[in-house]
């Protein structure tokens, strides 16, 4: 399976689910995240798609490290297993704030 079979999963069930997953490029800031996912209620993650057993390469993991620094919440997935369980793991969690 391929990163980009990963990422269609992500925006389908994201969709599927309420929420966005925007295309996230930042020109000239190089290892960003592929994905800006956005749920209701100000849920919001960035999203570092990898084909399976694929790991980030070190800028990747420079720039996750900054935006955890901020308390944001960056995600590595690598499945459409991973994918299922972001998403169920949400709608438990937007399911729990009504």
């Amino acid at each position: 399976m391929r990163e980009r079979e990963i990422e269609t999963y992500l925006r389908e069930q994201v969709k599927k689910a309420g929420g966005k997953a925007y295309k996230f490029e930042s020109p000239g800031n190089d290892g960003v995240p592929d994905r800006l996912v956005v749920f209701p209620g100000n849920r919001i993650y960035f999203v570092e798609l990898k084909r399976p057993g694929g790991k980030p390469r070190p800028l990747q993991v420079k720039k996750i490290s900054e935006l955890q620094g901020f308390n944001c919440r960056v995600l590595v997935i690598d499945s459409k297993e991973q994918v299922d369980t972001f998403v169920w793991e949400e709608l438990c969690v937007s399911r729990h704030l009504k």
